[in-house]
């Protein structure tokens, strides 16, 4: 909640001052009963991002790839858990079962099995950091091509500002152009991926 007032705060420090440049650049004078908003020729808009990644072909691509490998990862380590766990259970039947010739023979056999489960272990971890850093790098791609698209899509639509719907506390739905962004941004990828 802090950090959503804090962008709300900041959100409108922002236009605020764009107010104020506008009004001390334009020599406008403001009568008591107009805001600053009111004198301000900003033209402002905002996206609903979670909107805009749940239904951007991109993100589901990327979130589907990572789900795939998350499952592979996870077959992988389970199927190599399931034998050690069975290697376990039958050093445990020889141990009862007084099998092992000799202590040097149960320890060495006890040491091969602890081994194989601490290379299961760093397989995780191992797995585990190639899905962090893919999840980052994916962040990171979904974050330029909205930004890039953004950039491109105000060239012809001449926003002063478009922010994250995240940020606001209050705006008019008429600001909100989640749709058109999410449209182009689909397109814009499908014409990519062909």
């Amino acid at each position: 909640m802090n950090k959503s007032v804090s962008n709300f705060v900041l959100s409108a420090t922002i236009v605020l001052a764009f107010c104020q440049c506008s009004q001390n650049a334009g020599n406008t004078s403001v009568s008591q009963e107009q805001s600053p908003l009111q004198v301000c020729d900003l033209k402002l808009a905002f996206v609903d991002v979670d909107s805009l990644l749940t239904n951007y072909a991109y993100y589901q691509d990327l979130a589907e790839e990572m789900m795939r490998k998350q499952e592979n990862y996870s077959l992988l380590l389970d199927e190599e858990k399931r034998k050690i766990d069975k290697e376990v259970q039958e050093y445990n039947t020889k141990i009862e079962r007084n099998v092992f010739s000799t202590d040097e023979r149960a320890r060495s056999e006890y040491n091969r099995i602890g081994k194989k489960q601490v290379a299961l272990e760093e397989k995780a971890a191992k797995y585990s950091q190639e899905l962090a850093d893919e999840s980052t790098a994916n962040s990171q791609k979904i974050s330029e091509a909205v930004e890039d698209f953004i950039k491109e899509y105000n060239k012809t639509h001449g926003y002063n500002m478009i922010i994250s719907k995240s940020s606001l506390l209050f705006a008019d739905e008429k600001l909100n152009i989640t749709a058109q962004v999410l449209e182009g941004l689909n397109a814009a990828y499908n014409q990519s991926s062909k």
